[in-house]
């Protein structure tokens, strides 16, 4: 997917009109836009969470303000702290999206000082890393890691990144540039913070009094440590703490969050009709799906963050990358004609720029993940496994094979495809 972005300086929704047409292309843009709503929800609820933990910190009593009450399963001072830092995108997307440009290059930096600063405090607790090192894995077999990190925590994570890469790469000077740039630049800043967070979460067991809870959860940690009921520290650390990592979190969450979560969906929406959706109500709209798609509830259990959040949108991603793939690299043998992707009514598309085969192979990619993502959500780890939930561990895997497939074989066989001789067709007349 990164190689046409650096060949031909093509972001993704362009790069997607090869295979879907120059209308058809909204489809995946807007699936691949849905995913960012969602993660653009994870990010803001985790926001409100930290504002929250502060603001308890200070007031202890806010923990219980509104007596209890809950709405669809968040309390009311989560509520008004979600609401706050959602507000805050808000006004970003309206009148500060220069401002965002000066915080992005430091998000990176922040969060691996206050993650180090985390890890060494709670090594020095535990006096020392050697219990955590002693301690069995959860996992009885090999088999029983392999179906966790590999499709979900590995491929689900990723998916969403290598669907449209061409978003960054298209600035890469050559495709050395790019490759090594991806190489050196991903794999090992995720080995290294990775295996810092499997520290932090293993070692805060042994520091923490109930040693239970979301403790993966950064937020969740940070309100143990700064809770008036432990000892950890006195008020005013406390309370120094949370400004800091508060601070931390938003700078580094709302750099993220317009960057990766914003812009791209945000023209999306745009481009359905720009006449009538201009870039701020475009990302107006995704800040109101990102709270339809209920983010405390994929944050719920380690469960539902896995099995039906990561594989779930890999269900959906996997089918467009192997669509893409199989356009470009064996159908059209890596070559592109610029012109064509800005064309509603060359041959290849049918009904005014929507190619129904590879509407068609969307679809078949998608179904056979169905039966097992809809059993995802009852989240009964005691129910016994069906052959959809085996093929649901690896969705991303089959939507990409089996899309490709069919989208490549049906192509070839309506022959539709001749790309060394293709034009507009009004360049024919």
């Amino acid at each position: 997917m990164a190689q046409p972005g650096t060949k031909y300086g093509l972001p993704f929704p362009v790069l997607a009109r090869s295979a879907f047409g120059t209308w058809g292309a909204n489809i995946p843009a807007m699936l691949r836009g849905l995913v960012a709503c969602g993660w653009l929800g994870i990010n803001v609820f985790l926001d409100g969470e930290a504002l929250k933990t502060f603001v308890i910190a200070v007031w202890p009593s806010y923990e219980y303000f509104g007596h209890n009450w809950t709405f669809l399963g968040l309390s009311t001072p989560s509520w008004l702290t979600f609401g706050l830092c959602l507000s805050i995108h808000v006004i970003i997307i309206y009148y500060g999206m220069e401002a965002v440009k000066k915080f992005a290059n430091w998000a990176t930096p922040i969060v691996l000082i206050m993650t180090t600063a985390l890890l060494v405090w709670l090594a020095v607790k535990a006096k020392g890393l050697g219990s955590m090192l002693y301690k069995p894995s959860k996992f009885e077999t090999f088999h029983e890691f392999w179906v966790i990190f590999v499709p979900s925590l590995t491929i689900g994570f990723w998916s969403t990144l290598a669907l449209n890469i061409p978003d960054f790469t298209r600035f890469g000077r050559s495709q050395r540039d790019q490759m090594l740039g991806q190489s050196l630049g991903l794999p090992l800043t995720m080995l290294i913070f990775s295996s810092m967070v499997v520290i932090i979460t293993s070692t805060a067991q042994d520091v923490l009094v109930n040693g239970t809870g979301n403790l993966w959860d950064p937020v969740y940690l940070l309100s143990v440590i700064t809770s008036p009921s432990h000892a950890f520290f006195s008020t005013p650390i406390r309370i120094i703490i949370a400004i800091i990592s508060l601070l931390g979190m938003l700078i580094v969450t709302v750099s993220v969050n317009i960057a990766a979560n914003v812009v791209s969906p945000a023209n999306d929406f745009a481009n359905l009709s720009p006449r009538y959706i201009s870039f701020k109500t475009g990302g107006l709209i995704i800040c109101i799906l990102s709270v339809v798609i209920m983010p405390w509830k994929l944050l719920s259990s380690s469960e539902e963050y896995v099995f039906t959040w990561l594989i779930g949108y890999s269900a959906l991603l996997g089918p467009i990358a192997g669509i893409i793939i199989g356009d470009y690299y064996l159908l059209r043998r890596q070559t592109l004609e610029i012109f064509e992707l800005y064309c509603d009514t060359y041959p290849l598309y049918t009904n005014r720029a929507m190619n129904w085969i590879s509407m068609f192979a969307l679809v078949i990619g998608i179904a056979p993940n169905m039966p097992g993502f809809i059993r995802s959500l009852q989240l009964n780890q005691n129910r016994e496994k069906t052959f959809f939930d085996h093929i649901y561990i690896y969705a991303w895997f089959v939507g990409l094979f089996l899309a490709g497939f069919i989208y490549v074989i049906t192509m070839l066989i309506h022959k539709r495809v001749n790309f060394n001789r293709i034009r507009c067709h009004f360049l024919n007349k």
